[in-house]
C-alpha cells in the first residue's frame, strides 16, 4: 500500500530522525526496483539497509545462513577421574610386561565401594589421553563384570558422566560410551528398566547422531567391523534398550527418537 510497510506508511509526526531518514532510503530503492522491474531486470540492492537482496543475471547468490552445529564437537570438561588417580585415590595401576601394560587391582573388585568408585570410573570415560583412557575403560568394564547386585542401586548417580560424555559431541567419546552402556544394561537385571527414566537425558544426543552412516556404495566400511561406526551403534544400543528395558521402553525411545522403529513388534 505505501513504501513503507505493506500496511501503509507511518505517521510522520511519530518517526524519529533517524527513522525517517532510513524510509526515505527505503523508498529510493523500492523506486528503483520497481523501475529495474519493469525494464526486465532480476536486480536490486538495498544499499545500507541491508534488508534483502535478490540474485542478478551474473550468477551471484545470496549467503547462505550458518550452521546450526548440532553435532559439531563441544569442550570436553575435565574428569574427576584424573584429579582422583593422580593423588593415589584409586586402587588400580598399570601392570607392565613383555606383552604390554594391564590393568592391577590392589584389592578385590567386588568389595570395592560401587557407589563412590563406579560414577568416578564413568567419568573417566571421557579421557583421550592415556594412561588415564585405558584405566577409566579398562576399570569400568571390571567393575560392570563384577558388580552385579552392586550395579542397581548406583545407576542414577552415572547419568550425569554418562550425559556429560555424550554431550561433547566427540565420535570417539561418544562410541566409548554407547559400548559401555550396553554392557552397563547387560551387567544386570532391572538396570535396563532402571535406565527408562532417564532416557530424556541420554537419547537427545542418540537422535542426533542416529543416522550418522557413510553411503560408500560398494566399498568395504571398516568402522562397522571395527565397532566405531556411530549410526549402527546407536541403532544396536537402542535395541539393546529395548529389549531389557521393559513394557515401557519402547514407547519412550519412540517419543525421543520418532524414527525409531520396534526391534520386539516387529518379531512378535
Amino acid at each position: 500500500m505505501g513504501s513503507h510497510s505493506v500496511f501503509g506508511d507511518f505517521p510522520r509526526d511519530f518517526m524519529p530522525p533517524e527513522l525517517q531518514g532510513r524510509l526515505k532510503d527505503i523508498s529510493k530503492t523500492a523506486a528503483g526496483f520497481r523501475k529495474s522491474s519493469s525494464t526486465g531486470s532480476l536486480t536490486a540492492d538495498m544499499g545500507s539497509t541491508g534488508a534483502f537482496s535478490i540474485a542478478s543475471k551474473s550468477g551471484a547468490c545470496p549467503t547462505s545462513p550458518p550452521r546450526a552445529g548440532a553435532s559439531s564437537r563441544r569442550p570436553v570438561p575435565k574428569t574427576e577421574f584424573r584429579r582422583f588417580y593422580d593423588r593415589g585415590d584409586l586402587p588400580i595401576q598399570i601392570l607392565h610386561g613383555a606383552v604390554g601394560g594391564k590393568i592391577s587391582w590392589k584389592v578385590d573388585v567386588g568389595k570395592l565401594d560401587y557407589h563412590h568408585y563406579l560414577p568416578i570410573f564413568f567419568d573417566g570415560l571421557r579421557e583421550k589421553e592415556d594412561p588415564y583412557r585405558y584405566l577409566a575403560v579398562q576399570g569400568t568394564y571390571d567393575l560392570l563384570d563384577k558388580g552385579e547386585s552392586k550395579i542397581l542401586p548406583v545407576v542414577p548417580q552415572l547419568i550425569i558422566p554418562i550425559k556429560t560424555a555424550l554431550n561433547t559431541r566427540d565420535p570417539e567419546i561418544m562410541t566409548t560410551m554407547i559400548k559401555v552402556l550396553q554392557s552397563l544394561v547387560m551387567s544386570g537385571e532391572m538396570i535396563g528398566e532402571a535406565l527408562v527414566p532417564y532416557y530424556r537425558q541420554i537419547l537427545p544426543t542418540f537422535s542426533i547422531f542416529k543416522n550418522k552412516n557413510m553411503n560408500i556404495g560398494d566399498k568395504i566400511e571398516y568402522s562397522q567391523r571395527k565397532r566405531t561406526n556411530l549410526g549402527e551403534l546407536i541403532q544396536e544400543t537402542l535395541q539393546i534398550f529395548e529389549e531389557h528395558g521393559g513394557e515401557d521402553a519402547f514407547i519412550n525411545i519412540k517419543y525421543m527418537i520418532p524414527t525409531y522403529e520396534s526391534c520386539v513388534l516387529a518379531h512378535a
